[in-house]
């Protein structure tokens, strides 16, 4: 397999109506093992850019590979089954237990129940939901929190080696959020040949994630580095106004300290 997880060479996207171009001939280089952020105001093309990956969006041109095959290579489904996806909504099925939750992909994919239980039970333990306490509840009974761990949990059933997410953290509080933030980040280190493309529009969810961070704007990439190298190392005025932006509130925080 491949040590470059994700590609995009020259993708262009425009959507029917628009007046511009939403991906404008981008092209990047993801590496197995990284947790790449992708950081933009609204309407930067970040979450149509992560969406292109499992083919929720299909580009205009451009090739995009998955593991150094074309997503086109692939029925849509059998590329969806291979690659873990999450989102801000969560979209937990109300009607089923926790565990049942989990279990969607590989019961599509025809898993044996001893297999599905043993992944079930491994899993709740890693997102810190025992079994024996979680595994029968239904999504309403949990908290906020809970749901979008499970929400990850569910991504991560089938053992995909790509795990998409798109402002998972959104609609959740700050307090929540924080510590959501930091379960990732040790998921993903203790997950280190899994790569994580996580969408958002926090400046500082970003750079405390991402060992690389993609800063978007306008459809293309303004800056991808090291969260170090941006910060000591701005490329263009848009990077620098939106390091700016972090300064100010820090400035506002220190007046009342």
């Amino acid at each position: 397999m491949s040590n470059v997880a994700v590609s995009f060479k020259y993708v262009q996207k425009k959507f029917a109506g628009a007046a511009e171009t939403a991906i404008d001939q981008l092209s990047f280089t993801i590496h197995q093992g990284e947790f790449v952020t992708i950081l933009g105001t609204s309407g930067s093309g970040k979450t149509t850019t992560l969406k292109m990956v499992n083919r929720l969006i299909e580009p205009d041109a451009g090739e995009i590979e998955v593991y150094g095959q074309a997503v086109t290579s692939f029925d849509v489904n059998q590329l969806r089954r291979k690659i873990g996806y999450v989102v801000q909504q969560i979209g937990l099925f109300p009607h089923y237990t926790i565990e049942k939750n989990i279990a969607t992909v590989p019961d599509l994919l025809n898993w044996e129940q001893t297999k599905t239980t043993a992944r079930i039970k491994e899993l709740m333990a890693t997102i810190q939901l025992p079994y024996e306490e979680f595994a029968k509840r239904f999504p309403r009974q949990l908290s906020g929190g809970q749901q979008q761990r499970v929400g990850v949990a569910r991504a991560l059933a089938a053992n995909p080696d790509l795990l998409l997410l798109d402002e998972p953290f959104g609609a959740v509080d700050a307090i929540t959020r924080k510590e959501l933030q930091k379960q990732i980040k040790q998921l993903h280190q203790s997950l280190a040949s899994k790569t994580f493309l996580f969408v958002t529009h926090d400046i500082t969810e970003a750079f405390f994630l991402g060992t690389k961070v993609m800063i978007m704007q306008a459809g293309q990439i303004e800056q991808f580095d090291t969260p170090e190298n941006i910060i000591r190392k701005p490329k263009t005025t848009f990077v620098k106004n939106l390091l700016a932006t972090v300064y100010a509130e820090e400035e506002i925080w220190r007046q009342y300290q």
